[in-house]
């Protein structure tokens, strides 16, 4: 006899509880939603639908996936990011909420002029979330996006033209700002910034699923920003805008970096948690 959809999900949430996942019964009426080709919130509101054989073979297998300690955004393929889902690759970080500090701190110092174009460029793209959230806040802006990796910048472009912006979205392959030839209003950039030896503290869902090159930092995390800061400076506009997620405990040495390249009105942003998120400054 097949299980309606309400029994599956209270039988899954025990599951996940005894693994001790933070969010068992998010995480189960999502992977539930994903084997049936539903909604996660259709799972309530037809908790008396039963599965198929075949959605119950499916869901078997996303079950095993995610007690092996893989996340969900990666068994889905996919996250949400201010508003907009991404696809993900092995090539690409998976975004996470707090990095939409950085979205909404531009948006907080721009909140006049969303009309105006601008030209961006976003360094380490990745999954091109930070550009294509930023073009979907400005529709008359153009902008670029730049990674090391071949395989992000396909990822990138998938999302663009998903997103309805490969009009005004390029991605290119390239060791920081080296290839770039004009300058930009608004440079944003997630680098990498844990150090070498922490990488392995950190939680299994990222250390096991996240490419390594997008997390190391090297011997003191701020070795991307030795390299990005004093490029950046140089592929500012006039008054153009730099946005810089940073980690923990690294903005004062963010910041004098920043004061050292020349860079001005440099301010810290906090996230939700009131950690320092990103810092804000402009050329002069």
């Amino acid at each position: 006899m097949n299980m309606s959809l309400g029994d599956t999900l209270t039988q899954l949430t025990l599951v996940l509880e005894q693994a001790r996942f933070e969010t068992p019964r998010l995480d189960a009426r999502i992977l539930i939603a994903a084997a049936t080709n539903k909604e996660p919130q259709d799972i309530l509101l037809h908790e008396e639908l039963e599965l198929s054989p075949e959605q119950t073979s499916r869901l078997d297998k996303l079950v095993t996936r995610r007690c092996a300690g893989e996340p969900i955004s990666r068994i889905l393929g996919e996250r949400e990011f201010w508003g907009l889902r991404f696809r993900l690759s092995p090539d690409t970080l998976d975004p996470r909420p707090d990095s939409e500090t950085l979205i909404s701190t531009i948006m907080s110092i721009t909140k006049e002029d969303k009309a105006k174009p601008r030209q961006i460029l976003d360094v380490g793209t990745g999954t091109g979330c930070l550009l294509l959230s930023l073009l979907n806040e400005w529709p008359h802006s153009n902008g670029i996006g730049l990674d090391i990796d071949f395989g992000a910048v396909t990822t990138a472009c998938f999302n663009a033209e998903q997103l309805g912006m490969k009009d005004r979205s390029k991605f290119f392959v390239g060791d920081w700002l080296s290839s770039l030839e004009y300058r930009f209003d608004v440079i944003v950039s997630n680098p990498p910034y844990i150090n070498t030896t922490a990488i392995n503290e950190l939680a299994p869902e990222v250390r096991f699923h996240d490419p390594k090159k997008a997390l190391d930092g090297g011997f003191d995390g701020l070795a991307a920003y030795r390299q990005l800061i004093p490029q950046c400076r140089k592929y500012l506009k006039v008054n153009g805008l730099l946005v810089l997620e940073v980690g923990a405990n690294q903005g004062r040495q963010v910041v004098e970096l920043l004061s050292a390249a020349g860079l001005a009105c440099i301010r810290a942003h906090n996230d939700l948690a009131g950690h320092v998120r990103c810092i804000t400054c402009y050329a002069g």
